[in-house]
């Protein structure tokens, strides 16, 4: 672990980040030739999106690079083998960054992983579910550990979603600079999401004091132009901090619990919702018959009375 946060060596991590996440003769390796000749409904916002993936990155740039070519097999082989979540925006940083590092066989067995063990699928799925739940899981750490700051944020309106579902996402790499995001990859790689929870945390305690300054456009900015670049020449600053963060893994999972009851309420509700309404149209529609009844009996009524 600690050597992990000193940071892995550039030429190994390739096979390190494979034998973290077991994905070393994975039997999904196999297919990887014969989906590239499939077709994926996913095809053209995958080639919409990866022209917006690492653009300044000499791997990536340009239309008919071949960074850009083997980003879109992976992506598209992906969304061939899980059909549920298809392709989602962000993924590509993720694919992006492996592909930095190893061949597109090897990028996509790596990245079947992570979206299997690492809950990044549960993140891409189109109802974005546990997204929701991480941002719930990070708020209630944020209240607990920096309750001066989370009362700022909530008299601006300022919410976790707004700054923190990227980190989340895209495990800071449309954050931070790629050395330094790639340092926070690394201990991904062995820790899974929960360093993203300490990064995220360790970034706000840096930055308390400024932020409880500003208001919701300078708490905006401070998030887009500021903290990026705070640890460009130290990284192991950030790493230090993020790695003293308070992070009970029990709680976290209480906290699980916690979010799917709120859910399962709310979703009881909106099928009560659902069925009060029915119940009204329905109510409407009788109410409506018997108008309509009630009026012709009432008219049979008159003409009787008018023939006596």
């Amino acid at each position: 672990q600690e050597l992990i946060r000193k940071g892995i060596p550039h030429h190994f991590r390739a096979i390190v980040w494979q034998l973290l996440c077991s994905a070393t003769d994975m039997p999904v390796k196999n297919q990887y030739s014969e989906l590239l000749k499939m077709s994926s409904p996913c095809e053209k916002l995958i080639r919409r999106d990866i022209a917006r993936t690492y653009p300044e990155h000499e791997f990536f740039k340009g239309q008919d690079s071949l960074g850009q070519e083997v980003l879109f097999n992976v992506m598209k082989a992906y969304s061939l083998v899980d059909r549920e979540v298809g392709y989602c925006q962000g993924s590509a940083f993720i694919v992006g960054l492996l592909l930095m590092q190893m061949p597109e066989e090897e990028a996509f067995c790596v990245f079947v992983r992570l979206m299997q063990e690492y809950r990044l699928r549960e993140l891409f799925k189109p109802s974005m579910a546990e997204l929701g739940l991480c941002i719930y899981q990070f708020e209630y750490l944020l209240q607990e550990q920096l309750p001066e700051l989370n009362v700022h944020f909530r008299s601006q309106s300022f919410l976790t979603s707004m700054y923190a579902s990227s980190w989340f996402l895209t495990l800071f790499l449309t954050t931070f600079p790629l050395p330094v995001a790639t340092r926070v990859f690394d201990i991904f790689m062995y820790e899974g999401l929960e360093i993203v929870f300490r990064v995220g945390l360790a970034l706000l305690q840096f930055n308390q004091a400024e932020l409880v300054q500003l208001d919701m456009e300078g708490m905006s900015q401070f998030f887009q132009k500021v903290i990026p670049h705070q640890f460009d020449s130290c990284p192991d600053k950030l790493i230090l901090k993020a790695s003293q963060v308070k992070f009970n893994a029990k709680k976290m999972k209480r906290l699980e619990k916690e979010y799917a009851a709120i859910k399962n309420k709310e979703m009881e509700e909106q099928i009560e919702i659902k069925r009060l309404r029915t119940e009204n149209r329905l109510l409407k529609q009788r109410i409506e018959t018997l108008e309509k009844e009630s009026a012709a009996l009432a008219d049979r009524l008159i003409q009787v009375a008018s023939k006596i």
